[in-house]
């Protein structure tokens, strides 16, 4: 099948190697000349372990082209995706600018049946405003032309986007007819995966309510760790006993600094002001999104306690971007945590695998380290803020003679506290107690 996917950002690229690698001729279009020249070249705009060799490959092979001609994709294919940015406003709405843009063109170029996917992440309902503008367009051309609004939500995790768009776990599909029923299905002829086929609407809140699942679990076992530190219980043998139990099971049950990133942050608020707007609380949601935003300043009120004023201590920040495996620092809960510090006087050294050219253009004025071991010289405290595995494969029986203070702060959890303690080093967890 010949398919468009219109956007070339983080899920229109994995979803159009995707739909290559499964044998489909797919032409990804972006506005951006330039980012589009770099794609031909096989240069990925952001950093996913895996797509960039894929995409060398399908685009050599000719599966896989990349191009501005928006006009053109349109004549030749059956199927366009949606995948442009839908990003937060500053009421947290989403802003559907880029979608209605993308709604109107086609509306204005397409000549034949086409079955629309609506890919982004967007609100309850926008399919149907989306169809409308379709609509509206195609009449401002006397044309009456018979088209699918198809919604197909996106369920990937950054760091792992490959593997998710080639073994989903489900696919839902959101479509009105029978005709729309059956391109789908040849669409995913291919897939292991359970197929659900919802309505439109459906779909739509099944991704955000997915999401905000997910969120609530990072945010209730967050909060249970500040109560574990109280009472001196330690919050990772409570996750592992809760995550035994086949209701509730051991995903999203890790402590740590709270969560991050282009989804969560960005869905939950889109979900509480689609709530606001139709005057519906959503009580827990509201709790969720409170508990993350003050994560940060939970974990650095553990680090004053220890160090006391934080003027001119030299703080060393291992990690960077919201999560391990990818260069993606939205939301990401290192730049809280070095405003705060910031804000007190710290002298800071950072060091992250993907992410310092990113933070960079954020904070020009600190330090950066070349590698793990130069971020810890001369350091009062060293702060674990993501889980890279270069990081945590550091020396630290070497380590413990290059920082200023053995003062480990495990914002993941992620190392072993009796090995540290071994060591030398004071280290605290998240929810954990200190022997």
């Amino acid at each position: 099948m010949n398919i468009a996917v219109i956007g070339t950002g983080y899920v229109g690229t994995t979803t159009s190697v995707a739909l290559a690698l499964s044998g489909h001729n797919v032409f990804a279009i972006d506005h951006d000349a330039e980012k589009v020249k770099k794609l031909k070249q096989g240069n990925l705009p952001f950093y996913e372990e895996g797509i960039e060799e894929l995409l060398k490959n399908l685009t050599s092979n000719g599966n896989l082209s990349f191009t501005t001609q928006l006009e053109e994709c349109i004549d030749k294919c059956s199927i366009l995706f949606i995948t442009v940015g839908t990003p937060s406003l500053m009421g947290g709405q989403a802003d559907l600018s880029y979608v209605e843009e993308v709604a109107r063109k086609i509306g204005s170029l397409m000549n034949e049946y086409k079955v629309i996917v609506m890919k982004s992440t967007v609100p309850v309902g926008t399919s149907a405003k989306v169809k409308k503008i379709i609509i509206n367009e195609l009449a401002r051309r006397n044309l009456k032309i018979s088209f699918d609004l198809i919604s197909n939500p996106e369920f990937l995790r950054e760091g792992k986007a490959l593997y998710d768009t080639l073994h989903p776990d489900r696919i839902v599909i959101g479509c009105e007819t029978k005709e729309a029923q059956k391109m789908m299905k040849r669409l995913y002829e291919n897939a292991s995966s359970n197929i659900l086929f919802t309505t439109p609407i459906d779909a739509e809140m099944i991704k955000y309510a997915s999401n905000a699942f997910l969120a609530t679990k990072i945010s209730f076992i967050n909060e249970m760790a500040r109560f574990c530190e109280t009472i001196g219980a330690n919050v990772t043998e409570v996750a592992k006993g809760m995550g035994m139990d086949s209701r509730i099971g051991p995903q999203f049950l890790q402590a740590g600094i709270g969560y991050g990133g282009s989804c969560f942050p960005k869905d939950i608020s889109a979900l509480l002001a689609l709530a606001f707007e139709n005057n519906i609380p959503l009580n827990i949601l509201q709790a969720v999104s409170l508990v993350n935003q003050t994560q940060t300043e939970w974990f650095l009120e553990k680090v004053k306690q220890a160090l006391g004023p934080l003027s001119g201590k030299r703080i060393a920040i291992l990690g960077l971007t919201f999560k391990p495996q990818t260069d993606d620092i939205r939301e990401a809960p290192s730049l809280k945590i070095m405003d705060q510090l910031l804000q007190n006087n710290a002298l800071i050294t950072a060091y992250d695998p993907q992410g310092m050219e990113h933070v960079k253009k954020i904070y020009p004025s600190i330090s950066y380290a070349s590698n793990p071991l130069e971020a810890l010289k001369e350091a009062d405290a060293v702060l674990i803020v993501t889980e890279w595995q270069e990081i945590l494969d550091i020396d630290w029986k070497t380590a413990i003679h290059i920082v200023s203070t053995p003062l480990v702060f495990d914002g993941r959890n992620a190392l072993n506290a009796s090995v540290m303690e071994q060591l030398g080093y004071r280290y605290v967890g998240v929810g954990t107690p200190e022997s």
